[in-house]
């Protein structure tokens, strides 16, 4: 967990993400908020892994996870974000009803879009330190970015569990999906943007 940043005159400085705008006046303190943030955001991800809806057809629902998984990501920068999503995937692992629908364990065939989440939370974190968030546009490319890393692990996976062809996959496990993840897109490139103004605004910059 990084305590790099004890505390942050200037939010919007190269380098930070929206964590590190939250004050810690010693390094202890730093590492108590990290590991607070770590905890939140794997928290975050399991609620949103709640707000599911079947897709006929498909052993995939439509959920919340994805898109939690990519704001922790890019609010947390990469090194806490993947502590946040390894633990929210441990403890579904182990046996905590953390995924989707209340469910856990590996041997779903929708565990490789969980494996997804963490490598794009890593991938949205380290474009978010160098700005990815800050405006309306780059926060959509930043978006598309980890979603289809998302996809690029989790549709393949989807296809060896249920032994069917990539083609069918694709259509199992991606199409039914491209306008809901356009619609958490719209609002992510709402939301971080606008959260980085309000941070520049309390901070008086």
């Amino acid at each position: 967990m990084s305590t790099a940043a004890v505390s942050s005159p200037h939010p919007a400085r190269p380098g930070a993400v929206l964590a590190d705008v939250l004050p810690a006046a010693t390094a202890a303190r730093a590492r108590a908020r990290d590991l607070a943030l770590v905890v939140g955001g794997a928290a975050l991800t399991r609620a949103a892994a709640q707000l599911s809806l079947p897709v006929p057809g498909s052993p995939v629902p439509v959920t919340g996870q994805t898109f939690a998984a990519l704001l922790v990501g890019a609010s947390l920068g990469t090194g806490r974000a993947f502590l946040s999503l390894a633990l929210y995937a441990a403890a579904g692992m182990a046996g905590m009803p953390w995924f989707a629908e209340g469910s856990s364990g590996w041997g779903m065939p929708s565990f490789g879009y969980v494996l997804g989440m963490l490598l794009a939370a890593v991938a949205v974190g380290a474009l978010a330190r160098r700005g990815g968030d800050r405006d309306v546009w780059r926060t959509a490319g930043t978006m598309v970015v980890g979603s289809v890393i998302i996809y690029g692990v989790g549709v393949p996976y989807l296809a060896l569990s249920l032994d069917v062809p990539l083609t069918e996959a694709v259509s199992l496990g991606l199409t039914p999906y491209l306008l809901g993840d356009a619609l958490k897109a719209a609002l992510a490139m709402g939301a971080l943007p606008a959260a980085w103004h309000l941070a520049g605004r309390t901070r008086g910059d």
